[in-house]
């Protein structure tokens, strides 16, 4: 039985048009994607885990609705995100990132569709980067999130492609842009109130991903007739450390800021006490506020034949967080 209905005009539309399908459209990144690709006169279909009135849920993801809806890109966002309160069933991330991911791509490779491009995770390749993470490294994931990303990965590229089809595994870092939500925002917020920050003894530096670089590398592969099938890393142009993220915040929220220069040592003890405590700071939160997590986005760059990013790391990052001072 159908359970999906399409207009005979709309299927005739959508034969001169290279339509995108797009899974996850109510999460964070799906928000600002959309919208973007809509204002270049794309059309998107989306789906959801919830069917809504002009979303389609999983359930209803077939090879004929991908043919008779005429998609030529599909962005698979879908996935369960990396719960930072380690509250999650380690199965429940197999059963979206991995499984579901393995479910789509067999209608993809049986379907007219021409390219699927897969939004994974660094966090597939490695939880720690010694040096600049490079698409060669031998992956070493660590978390429950990260090996089920993996494995969506190997499962994507033990499959032959059928010709005219092209594979792109996107692993970009972490992404934020208005409306986010997470680490970025208890540090705003701990900025804003004015707390000292404890921890500029540690000198690092890590890479970020605005939004707004996100969506121009989508639009770029969409619009590439040259991009081969294989894994790009994402990141922004360039590295920032955690201090001038803070020194940053202070800017934005016109706070004045005082930076403490505990030891080491201390503060690593304070947040042991903080994983039997409970206490704001413990041994997950001090690693992702001090680690170096530099990520190379030089692969995907001369793939696309693009020279830099439109959007500079601090630039992107001031953008995302004027938005958290207006909410």
């Amino acid at each position: 039985m159908e359970i999906y209905r399409i207009s005979k005009a709309e299927k005739m539309i959508n034969k001169t048009q290279k339509n995108i399908f797009i899974t996850g459209s109510s999460g964070f990144v799906a928000s600002q994607l959309i919208p973007y690709l809509e204002k270049k006169n794309l059309k998107i279909f989306k789906s959801s885990q919830t069917k809504r009135n002009d979303v389609f849920s999983y359930d209803e993801l077939s090879v004929d609705l991908l043919n008779d809806l005429h998609i030529e890109n599909f962005i698979h966002l879908a996935g369960k995100a990396h719960d930072v309160k380690n509250t999650t069933d380690d199965q429940e991330y197999y059963n979206i990132n991995t499984h579901l991911t393995s479910r789509i791509f067999d209608y993809f490779l049986n379907s007219n569709c021409k390219r699927f491009i897969f939004i994974s995770s660094v966090k597939a390749a490695a939880d720690r980067v010694e040096g600049v993470l490079e698409e060669d490294f031998t992956p070493e994931p660590q978390t429950a999130y990260g090996k089920s990303k993996l494995a969506a990965e190997t499962y994507l590229l033990s499959k032959k492609l059928p010709k005219g089809k092209t594979l792109i595994i996107l692993r970009p870092c972490m992404i934020h842009g208005p409306k986010n939500k997470g680490n970025l925002n208890l540090l705003y917020k701990m900025v804003a109130m004015r707390v000292p920050y404890p921890l500029g003894a540690f000198n690092n530096e890590r890479s970020f991903l605005s939004v707004e670089n996100f969506n121009f590398i989508i639009r770029a592969i969409i619009e590439s007739n040259d991009i081969k099938s294989g894994v790009y890393q994402v990141a922004d142009d360039g590295f920032i450390s955690t201090n001038s993220l803070v020194k940053l915040m202070g800017d934005v929220t016109n706070k004045k800021l005082v930076i403490l220069h505990f030891s080491k040592s201390l503060v690593k003890t304070i947040a042991r006490l903080g994983d039997i405590l409970s206490l704001p700071l413990n041994s997950d939160r001090l690693q992702k506020l001090t680690e170096n997590y530099r990520v190379s986005n030089s692969k995907i760059k001369i793939a696309l034949n693009i020279e830099k990013l439109p959007i500079p790391v601090a630039e992107g990052l001031t953008i995302t967080l004027n938005s958290f001072n207006e909410n």
